[in-house]
């Protein structure tokens, strides 16, 4: 009689190979940055959650603690204990002077300042202001495939992925076409850097370039995002300082399309690599929405929730995390965890054993969401209608994924039909 409980039997099922033999992975030197755990993590995320609940990791910004577990992770996401303070001396804090001047927004924000920076930005964002974007976001989408389709093939990142959740957030907020682009090269450098040089650069090009676009704005507002920061008055008389605006436009443009183009680059990817799930979704393209909640799930990109630091002793799991110690939560992890997702390595288009943590959890949880979500939905809605024989270029294992912690996405995504 089998007595093993749901844990034992997911676990049974999931880390033996076919050949019958239980799969092992060597954690003793764990390097979140190198390329071979970029490539495929999974397998080192599966044993550090058997092993242990949390675990002190080195990294080139300093030690971190890494969390993996779902239990854990959501229950850390929301942990008043763990703060986002700019303030907080310890760790990756405090921030350089460099970072000072785009780092003082709600991602950096503890609460009443973090209430306080989202009420002024939250209007932006929600369902029934992005409903009304979707015909917008649509025409953006034919727009950019249209010229793909007689010349059979393309860079889905380049020419899709990357172009749409840009544009969409340039004129949302009001950054000039010319000037678009530039983000790319500058938000690259932040998100996977060369060299500590290299992100810096990256981030000094961007801010610079936003406390200009900032001053025009209030020399001649205009019916945008930027425009209504620089303007805004809450019931309180509350402005936003100058640091805070260039902080919130900085984080803004960030977040506001980053997470995107690895949604749409990484759900691609997973439906061309399996071949019934996209043949069952082009037969039934009202099965989109339910597609991008797994693809959030199985390819999150997001691999974790950025830094948060111990402001006393945390106890995850039985272990204990001390006072002033930087958090990393797992998102990669706890979106695979065999203790709340059946077969949680499959594509399941039916999958009905718990949200994802994706866009996090608690108040920080991703403002930008419902953007994502619509731009997703369309674009994947257009690409089956209007390339539905898109298949890969090139063998699965010779994309390639950029490195970092934060992000997960392939570097490009060679397509032909």
């Amino acid at each position: 009689m089998d007595r093993s409980g749901p844990r034992d039997r997911r676990r049974a099922h999931r880390t033996r190979t076919p050949g019958g033999g239980l799969r092992m992975t060597d954690v003793s030197r764990l390097d979140l940055y190198a390329a071979e755990f970029n490539a495929d993590p999974y397998p080192t995320l599966d044993r550090l959650r058997e092993e242990t609940p949390a675990r002190p990791v080195d990294t080139p910004a300093g030690r971190l603690w890494l969390v993996t577990r779902r239990a854990d992770v959501r229950q850390l996401l929301a942990d008043p204990r763990l703060s986002k303070s700019v303030n907080v001396d310890l760790g990756y804090y405090p921030l350089p002077p460099l970072q000072r001047r785009s780092g003082f927004h709600m991602l950096n924000a503890d609460p009443p300042e973090h209430t306080r920076l989202r009420r002024l930005v939250a209007k932006a964002f929600t369902n029934g202001r992005v409903e009304k974007l979707r015909p917008h976001i649509r025409a953006i989408v034919e727009e950019l495939v249209r010229p793909m389709v007689d010349r059979g093939h393309a860079d889905l990142i380049a020419d899709l992925a990357f172009p749409l959740p840009i544009t969409v957030i340039s004129e949302l907020v009001g950054v000039p076409p010319a000037d678009r682009y530039a983000f790319g090269d500058w938000t690259g450098a932040m998100i996977a850097p060369r060299s500590p040089e290299h992100a810096l650069a990256g981030r000094e090009q961007m801010t610079d370039y936003l406390v200009a676009l900032i001053a025009e704005k209030r020399r001649h507002p205009a019916d945008d995002l930027f425009s209504d920061l620089v303007a805004v008055q809450d019931e309180d008389d509350d402005r936003l300082t100058d640091p805070e605006l260039v902080s919130m436009a900085f984080l803004l443009l960030l977040a506001g399309f980053e997470t995107t183009v690895n949604l749409i680059g990484n759900g691609t990817y997973l439906l061309l690599t399996h071949p019934d799930v996209y043949a069952r979704l082009r037969a039934d393209r009202g099965l989109i929405p339910a597609a991008v909640e797994e693809f959030l799930r199985l390819e999150s990109p997001l691999s974790g929730g950025t830094p948060r630091v111990t402001t006393e002793p945390v106890d995850v799991g039985g272990v204990t995390i001390p006072a002033g110690e930087v958090v990393y939560t797992s998102i990669a992890s706890a979106n695979r965890d065999p203790d709340q997702y059946v077969d949680p390595d499959r594509l399941d288009l039916d999958r009905a054993d718990g949200s994802h943590l994706a866009f996090g959890h608690g108040i920080h949880f991703c403002i930008g969401a419902p953007l994502a979500r619509a731009e997703g939905q369309i674009a994947f809605d257009t690409v089956l209608a209007m390339l539905p024989e898109l298949r890969l270029a090139v063998p699965p294992d010779a994309l390639v994924w950029r490195g970092g912690i934060l992000m997960r996405g392939l570097v490009d995504l060679p397509v032909r039909w």
